[in-house]
């Protein structure tokens, strides 16, 4: 699959197939995709914590806030949940600088996204989660702080794209549950 194939098909997914689990295997490959990434200064600040034991994820989920432009609705909905997490830390020990790295961070969840979509699963980047819960599940040591969750699982809903109109970008679902995601025309974006 070529590069833009991989980025159209790599969407914010917010419903899985909970019967397909993510092994350790899957998201150490994801990891070395991240690790291989560029890092500011090459400082390499950046761990990962893997959850995909059902018990740790199904406690994670519980500290995560999903899809918070569409509030009337719980997502992922009941039983459509992500079987694994990829938890991006920053370990402070390396280098405190949080603003620093921020880059990075957004450099490899995009990287552990474009691999999990090649595997034939997808994720959804979450900034809104109790980092307290974190930090206690997973028995995060001195120093590391969670930036960002990476949800993963096997895709179970449609994502469209779709083009912006009069100015309207924020993501909305239709009464079939498929989920539209307006983006701006090419020439929109050119300055």
């Amino acid at each position: 699959m070529k590069l833009k194939e991989l980025i159209i098909k790599n969407r914010s997914y917010r419903g899985y197939d909970h019967t397909r689990k993510v092994t350790r295997e899957e998201l150490l490959e994801m990891v070395d995709c991240a690790r291989l990434s560029a890092s500011s200064m090459n400082q390499q600040p950046l761990k990962f914590a893997l959850a995909y034991e059902e018990e740790t994820v199904d406690e994670l989920q519980k500290a995560t806030i999903w899809a918070r432009k569409l509030p009337q609705l719980t997502l992922p909905h009941p039983g459509k949940e992500p079987t694994a997490f990829i938890v991006i830390c920053q370990d402070m020990n390396i280098n405190d600088n949080r603003p620093l790295f921020i880059r990075d961070v957004g450099v490899t969840a995009q990287s552990i996204l474009l691999a999990a979509t090649e595997m034939g699963l997808g994720g959804c980047m979450i900034g809104s989660f109790q980092k307290s819960a974190f930090i206690e599940t997973l028995k995060l040591g001195e120093g590391i702080e969670p930036i960002l969750v990476v949800a993963i699982g096997k895709p179970d809903e449609e994502v469209v794209l779709t083009d912006v109109k009069d100015g309207a970008v924020n993501y909305y679902r239709d009464e079939n549950d498929v989920h539209y995601v307006p983006k701006r025309a090419l020439e929109d974006i050119i300055l």
